[in-house]
């Protein structure tokens, strides 16, 4: 493909209700990528291969086509596992430097295209284009980290019971691993994953999500360009209908040895039952419904600066996002006070290339209405609207503040993957954690003190896979990224993060002269 430009122009109508934007705005948005980083096909075995027909990839701040995909089916899925398993007979016997050098590799050309790939992201996500470049950062940090721990994966020798014999436990790659990854992070969510199977010696079948399979096409550009062998990295984008065949395909084929899922709880439940048959090794991260508590002895200040940055990064769309806002009686009109004032002064609607803007849309309107839902229901039972509230135009929510919000109400019992913050009011940490504790899913939590005692109790006590101390970000290539209860099994990220790829083989070497 030659190395023009393709400059593809979306139209938007960003009309009245969008503050800060004059009430009848046109404007005219372009997404401008090099031709080489702008594929539309799926890639199997080192080739760009079309399928029978094609579905549309939107813009969801302008609801423009923006491209139009081969949506693989499970002919294409079923080419791209045998491709996998025919390389993995290769790839594992590369040594341990030599798959680190090309991670390596393909990590430069992640950061040398950063603009490019955030462009892609900020089109097919919604996501503000400083988020965008702040996710290919964070993208390209996991290639790096797991090019270093593809020679940090350690085997042991055992002390043996015997003189006559010598006991070890290799590691080794366990085969073909299907990635299945979710909208809402389209390019770190593949090299989480890819990044650790590549390190262990295994190779991957992608499923990017049907909203954001660009990001995805174009990190398998990237991967091409920096030398790893055919077979080894394949996507096989779909849309939404051909999603259950496909996803059949990688999750039930008895060459596919893992399964790497990111997305629902109840998808993810789904998956699980298909790998079972063939038992296949499966990690899972899955939804979440974050607690964000302020104790009475809390910086407020800080506290108010955390909850912005956990709960309004991508526009309330991370599984990591706080959800549940429990603030002590003592601060707690203090805190929806400053909160109501950072939101007002911080937050900005817009498309997402228009350099002010901070909040994006949501990925589609079934996405603006679940969040509408929410409010309304906290409405009807006495909760009190400070900001915000209502529905824009396309998916554009208004970011909504909520006070006297109770455990009963909708918005405390479910993720609500949108820019809503409901405050809830208690009394006692005790009460705080019997709140925070009840939900079936247990992925990220946060709290808020300077009572180190306190600090020590709730961090232990808190049900979840993560927990962030008066911080409002947490996620790191080198700590783990995981949940408890029913957010999921496995972890990613971390020196961790290789161990979900890899078996570990035990060798009884006997018959030796003492």
């Amino acid at each position: 493909m030659s190395a023009a430009v393709c400059v593809l122009k979306t139209r938007c109508f960003l009309r009245q209700l969008l503050p800060g934007l004059p009430a009848t705005m046109h404007r005219s948005y372009s997404l401008d990528v090099s031709a080489p980083l702008l594929r539309t096909q799926g890639y199997v075995d080192g080739r760009w291969i079309s399928a029978a027909s094609v579905f549309p990839v939107l813009d969801p701040a302008t609801g423009q086509e923006i491209a139009r995909v081969s949506d693989c089916g499970p002919a294409e899925a079923k080419q791209a596992v045998d491709a996998a398993y025919k390389a993995f007979h290769s790839w594992k016997q590369y040594t341990a430097k030599e798959r680190s050098v090309l991670l390596r590799k393909w990590f430069e050309l992640l950061t040398l295209h950063k603009d490019e790939l955030a462009q892609l992201i900020t089109f097919e996500c919604g996501k503000p284009m400083r988020e965008s470049l702040g996710e290919i950062s964070y993208s390209a940090s996991f290639l790096e980290w797991f090019s270093e721990e593809a020679r940090r994966v350690y085997g042991d020798i055992v002390p043996s019971p015997a003189k006559d014999r010598k006991l070890l436990l290799l590691k080794q790659p366990v085969g073909v691993a299907s990635i299945i990854t979710p909208w809402n992070f389209p390019s770190a969510m593949i090299t989480r994953k890819v990044g650790a199977a590549l390190a262990a010696g295994c190779t991957v079948v992608v499923k990017p999500a049907e909203d954001t399979p660009l990001s995805a096409l174009a990190l398998a550009e990237l991967a091409e360009q920096a030398g790893i062998p055919a077979g080894v990295v394949n996507v096989v984008p779909c849309s939404r209908e051909s999603t259950p065949s496909v996803g059949q395909v990688l999750c039930t084929d008895p060459l596919v040895a893992k399964i790497s899922f990111t997305g629902s709880t109840a998808t993810g439940k789904v998956l699980l039952k298909m790998a079972a048959d063939t038992v296949k090794k499966v990690s899972m991260e899955l939804g979440g419904h974050a607690p964000f508590i302020v104790f009475d002895s809390a910086d407020l200040d800080k506290a108010v600066g955390g909850a912005m940055a956990s709960k309004f990064r991508n526009s309330g769309q991370t599984c990591v996002c706080s959800n549940r806002f429990l603030v002590q009686s003592a601060v707690y009109d203090r805190f929806v006070e400053k909160l109501g004032r950072a939101m007002d002064a911080e937050l900005r609607l817009g498309h997402g290339s228009e350099p002010d803007t901070t909040q994006g849309p949501l990925i589609n309107t079934r996405a603006a209405e679940k969040v509408l839902h929410q409010i309304s229901d906290a409405v009807s039972r006495g909760a009190k609207v400070v900001k915000g509230g209502k529905r824009l135009d396309g998916s554009f929510m208004e970011p909504t503040l909520l006070a006297d919000v109770t455990a009963d109400m909708l918005c405390t019992k479910e993720e609500t993957f949108g820019p809503l913050v409901p405050v809830i009011r208690f009394n006692t940490e005790e009460e705080a954690l019997a709140i925070a504790n009840a939900t079936s899913v247990g992925l990220a939590g946060y709290f808020y003190s300077q009572d180190v005692s306190q600090i020590w109790r709730v961090a232990e006590a808190l049900e979840v896979g993560m927990v962030s101390i008066n911080e409002g970000l947490l996620s790191t290539p080198e700590a783990t990224f995981g949940g408890v209860k029913e957010s999921g099994m496995g972890r990613e990220g971390s020196k961790y993060g290789v161990d979900e790829y890899l078996e570990v083989k035990y060798v009884c070497f006997g018959g030796l002269k003492p």
